[in-house]
């Protein structure tokens, strides 16, 4: 089975830390969860390109195999639910 890549997008806020919390509580050995600092930014600035192309205009956001996740295109809270619905944790 393919790995899932979970790419978490972030800026140190407390709701982003919950947020990180909850994707690495429901992934599964066959997720890639890999989380970017907005505001750090990254060496070759890969997040922030990212996050443009994924059309991220508020954090956190979480993208799943290279969709937003419903909840972050509809400005949404990330829920469990809408995670598991991403297909977090579901080997």
């Amino acid at each position: 089975m393919a790995k899932r890549i979970v790419e978490v997008f972030t800026a140190g806020c407390p709701l982003c830390d919950e947020t990180v919390k909850l994707v690495r509580e429901l992934a599964c050995s066959n997720c890639e969860v890999q989380v970017y600092d907005l505001r750090e930014g990254c060496a070759t600035n890969e997040c922030r390109e990212k996050a443009n192309q994924y059309g991220i205009n508020r954090v956190p956001a979480v993208v799943v195999d290279g969709k937003l996740a419903e909840c972050c295109s509809h400005q949404q809270p990330v829920s469990r639910e809408v995670l598991i619905a991403a297909g977090i944790g579901q080997g």
